[in-house]
């Protein structure tokens, strides 16, 4: 036990450190914010009072998500992912990057310091690619004007509303582990109603504890729904009984994960206590069949066959620790071992040597908990900067929004209130001229 308890010791400071995540606004905003809803809930001197009937209606958001494994390499300064995002055409309203081996698994970045200067670049090139989108917006807008079109459709109008935006998509919260960073944005408008933004880091590599593998977990709640995102690299291996490895890093990572319950006690302190929770990453399942018959059915593009074979797939289907969740249909090929720099799977080219000997496999996943999330777009990208490639999906989500909250801003802005207002100002300077009348008379009398 004695190493466990080391390791434990070494590691507290970090895993103490768990809220202290990179945002564009502090996380005490929500404190200040006149948007917050629990200023809803002060005692009313009615009990009719508005205030005390708080009924709720559903918006609909789509969220972008994405998973890399980038082998420790280190982006380049031109390396532009804004196609991967494909935001001029497929704008969604929040983004999710989940990223595993950002730094080298080596032991000097596993027991050594934070580095954040690669979590740092990764974010500039992300904040970059998100908010090229309301240059091209503004261009769009500016050439249309030239041509003198005068027909607009509602994704136009959103578009050029959000153009207008100076920051288009800020950063919500970012949190490195080691070698896993996930980072999370959203649209400038939507974050006055961004709330409680944490991160909970979980250790599942050397020791049971350190971070070379684990989860990095974040949860905010946007209006009245919460949501929880896990980043997670699990344990390697192809060889048989490794899954088992796998699956218990997934109970140590649901068990161990642990948020604040707020001020109030009333927020969810566990992944699965969210209302909406997505969990992406390097799971490193593989396929449980001989290689060289992997091999032939990646060849002949029989992904069906293979998925039957899948191990993350049987584990959702025997719902043990994987009980209720779900995963989209998978059209696309093997995302694992590929040769860098190369569209070729390792071990295809003869007298290859060097390297982990691995068959192809599914490895990066994203795979979702619970209702409201409806799955709308999933599939791999092709750069080959690491030996995996990435995969994103694009989900629907419900959240629940206060009608009292939304009815008071339309009230306050509508022109009924301006009418209420004017007749009230009416009203009020006709009984001065009443009262000054009746003064006068009084005086007249006595």
């Amino acid at each position: 036990m004695w190493p466990r308890l080391v390791t434990k010791k070494i590691l507290g400071e970090r895993l103490r450190s768990n809220n202290n995540f990179v945002a564009d606004f502090p996380s005490n905003a929500e404190a200040s914010s006149l948007l917050d809803n629990s200023s809803l809930g002060s005692p009313s001197l009615s009990e009719n009072n508005i205030l005390n009937q708080r009924k709720h209606n559903f918006q609909n958001y789509k969220i972008f998500i994405s998973t890399w494994n980038v082998g420790g390499i280190a982006p380049q300064d031109d390396l532009d992912i804004a196609d991967w995002l494909d935001t001029p055409n497929n704008m969604c309203d929040i983004y999710v990057f989940g990223f595993q081996e950002i730094v080298p698994l080596r032991a000097s970045y596993v027991l050594g310091s934070e580095n954040s200067k690669i979590s740092v670049k990764w974010n500039s090139l992300i904040r970059e690619a998100l908010n090229k989108k309301i240059q091209h917006c503004l261009e769009k807008q500016q050439y249309n004007n030239k041509l003198g079109r005068k027909q607009k459709t509602a994704e136009d109008d959103k578009a050029i509303f959000e153009s207008s935006i100076p920051e288009g998509f800020r950063c919500v919260i970012s949190k490195q582990m080691v070698g896993i960073l996930i980072s999370v944005w959203i649209r400038s408008d939507l974050r006055p109603y961004v709330r409680h933004p944490r991160a909970s880091c979980v250790g599942c590599g050397i020791m049971g504890y350190l971070g070379n593998k684990g989860s990095v977990s974040v949860r905010f709640q946007l209006h009245e729904t919460s949501f929880c995102f896990v980043c997670s690299h699990l344990a390697s291996g192809g060889r048989e009984g490794d899954e088992k490895h796998r699956k218990s890093d997934v109970a140590e990572i649901f068990s161990r994960t642990s948020f604040p319950r707020g001020p109030s006690f009333d927020l969810p302190r566990k992944i699965l206590d969210h209302d909406r929770v997505i969990l992406l990453g390097d799971l490193n399942y593989r396929i449980s069949l001989p290689e060289a018959t992997t091999r032939l059915l990646v060849d002949r593009k029989e992904w069906n066959a293979l998925l039957e074979n899948d191990q993350l797939r049987m584990e959702l289907m025997s719902g043990q620790v994987f009980e209720g969740w779900r995963e989209g249909l998978i059209k696309f090929a093997p995302t694992y071992k590929y040769c860098l720099n190369s569209n070729v799977y390792f071990g295809c080219v003869e007298g290859q040597k060097g390297g982990k000997w691995r068959a192809p496999a599914w490895c990066d996943r994203i795979i979702w908990y619970g209702e409201g999330l409806q799955q709308r777009l999933y599939t791999r990208g092709e750069s080959n900067l690491s030996d995996h490639r990435p995969v994103k999906a694009i989900f629907t989500a419900q959240v629940q929004v206060s009608s009292t909250l939304k009815g008071l801003q339309k009230f306050f802005l509508s022109e009924r209130f301006d009418q209420i207002t004017t007749k009230f100002d009416q009203m009020s300077s006709s009984d001065k001229f009443r009262c000054r009348d009746r003064s006068s008379n009084c005086k007249k009398i006595h």
